[in-house]
């Protein structure tokens, strides 16, 4: 019998009333290994009132000891870390070690999170006025939502619940229904760790739950990670709606790789961003852009050796670098996408199509595809493909290689090699997009940076995690204040001032 996996609300697993279910996949061999209940409207409105209602209470703990709630999550979490990791492995078709990774990248904003009686301070001006002090003071927004996607379903929800939970607000998560089963457990985790019942809630469900969400009053913000279409969506809605909102959407992540890099490292690297996690990454460099037709021949045969040696294959098998793609259509995406970029001309290096994983020839796997000579103008280089596919844009000079990055309509990440630290200096001023790395491929900041990208990249004017995620998940308020100790001055018809 095909396990059910249904919701988490009130500080326990519910099965769903809707009757309307989705397939959860194993993408090693293409088989159903569970059903997930998809929530209806009514299903989520229950959600948002069990939050609502746990609310208040919470954020009138204080903030060390929410914190300390936090701490004890973390800790738990770290408990389980390999058992986790299976059981988003088997779920999403990422590695082992890349699942790891994962969980880790979310546990960074969680222990970030724990400073919040640090960054919940106000300010405050004393003798602003003669015998008037002003203060101000950070408070909770109430119930907010996170919206996730499949590629991440540990680090992104606990990128989006770890600031709102520290800073009082109660939340309602919407993960991807492809790989529910580890945000339920981080959600049993987060109660054993002392949370009150109530105050983190999770939903599985379709456009419908998204809706539901979108719609309702009582939600107050909103973080969405995923496909740019579906960023402008949710962006546009919510905003509409009255609610904040941070939305981060898709990306096409250059590597400008100068004359004088080292280009061992940076095939390595180029490697590893490019096909780790079969592609499916927001931060995956998608696009090399060797300066000079020199470093370009280079670079290629140096990438074209490389993929030689790289192993695809069960994402349990601890010898595979990569496992399959999510879905099947996901595979398909990106094998009809190989093929347009061959009918557009570019040159097929490598062409991962025809991989079959012995003993696995019914899951989604795609192997590492390096095409050459692409153009500005080609499909393949102006659209995401979110798989294993690495494409090489041959710049004549430095200008050329910032211009491509620049002109892109996607602005998550860039990277630059060099060993010009001028160069680098120039690059990261005057480069148009929201994250860059220097002689590092996957330029992630560290949780209390913030992380977000420009142009069709990100909606909203706040990042994620760093201290742009507490200013998101409260509401500043300000005090002015005196306490006269004479007679009674009389009424003034003139505005305030501090003279």
């Amino acid at each position: 019998m095909v396990n059910r996996i249904g919701h988490y609300v009130g500080g326990a697993r519910v099965s769903g009333t809707s009757s309307r279910t989705a397939d959860v996949f194993d993408p090693n061999t293409g088989t159903v290994q569970a059903q997930v209940d998809l929530a209806s409207t009514d299903e989520v409105r229950h959600a948002i009132a069990v939050a609502e209602a746990a609310q208040p209470a919470w954020a009138a703990t204080n903030p060390q000891r929410r914190a300390r709630v936090l701490a004890k999550f973390i800790a738990l979490v770290n408990d389980e870390m390999e058992d986790l990791a299976r059981m988003l492995s088997a779920e999403h078709g990422k590695t082992v070690p890349d699942a790891k990774g994962d969980i880790q990248r979310g546990l960074e904003v969680i222990e970030f999170a724990t400073g919040a009686p640090h960054l919940l301070k106000g300010e405050y001006s004393t003798a602003a006025g003669t015998g008037i002090d002003v203060y101000s003071m950070r408070q909770p927004l109430g119930v907010v939502a996170g919206i996730t996607p499949f590629n991440f379903p540990a680090m992104i929800p606990l990128w989006k619940a770890g600031p709102a939970l520290a800073a009082g607000n109660a939340f309602v998560l919407k993960p991807s229904e492809r790989d529910p089963s580890v945000p339920l457990r981080l959600a049993e985790l987060f109660t054993e760790a002392g949370l009150p019942d109530g105050v983190f809630n999770v939903v599985n469900g379709d456009k419908e739950a998204v809706d539901a969400l979108l719609h309702d009053e009582r939600i107050r913000a909103v973080g969405f990670v995923g496909s740019t279409p579906i960023a402008e969506y949710i962006y546009s809605t919510a905003t509409a709606n009255g609610k904040r909102a941070q939305c981060f959407g898709g990306a096409k992540n250059h590597m400008i790789v100068m004359p004088d890099a080292d280009l061992d490292k940076a095939a390595d690297d180029l490697i590893g961003a490019g096909f780790g996690s079969a592609g499916e990454r927001c931060m995956a460099i998608s696009v090399a852009v060797p300066v000079g037709e020199e470093t370009a021949d280079a670079l290629v045969a140096k990438l074209k050796e490389r993929i030689g040696g790289l192993s695809v294959g069960h994402c349990h098998d601890d010898a595979s670098d990569y496992g399959p793609l999510v879905t099947a259509e996901a595979k398909q995406r990106v094998v009809d996408y190989i093929g347009i970029g061959e009918k557009e001309g570019a040159e097929l290096v490598t062409d991962g199509r025809d991989l079959v994983v012995e003993d696995y020839e019914d899951g989604w796997f795609v192997g590492p595809t390096l095409f050459d000579k692409v153009t500005a103008d080609m499909q393949i280089y102006r659209e995401e493909i979110f798989g294993p596919v690495l494409s090489v844009v041959r710049a004549a000079d430095y200008e050329e290689g910032l211009r491509l990055a620049n002109e892109h309509e996607y602005g998550n990440g860039v990277a630059i090699f060099t060993r010009s630290g001028a160069t680098a200096r120039d690059f990261a001023a005057r480069v148009n997009t929201g994250m860059v790395g220097v002689n590092v491929p996957i330029p992630v900041p560290i949780a209390y940076h913030t992380f977000g990208g420009w142009k069709r990249s990100g909606f909203g004017d706040l990042n994620q995690h760093g201290p742009d995620a507490f200013r998101f998940y409260t509401k500043t308020k300000t005090v002015t204040s005196t306490w006269p100790a004479g007679e009674a001055s009389g009424s003034s018809f003139v505005i305030p001032t501090m003279d």
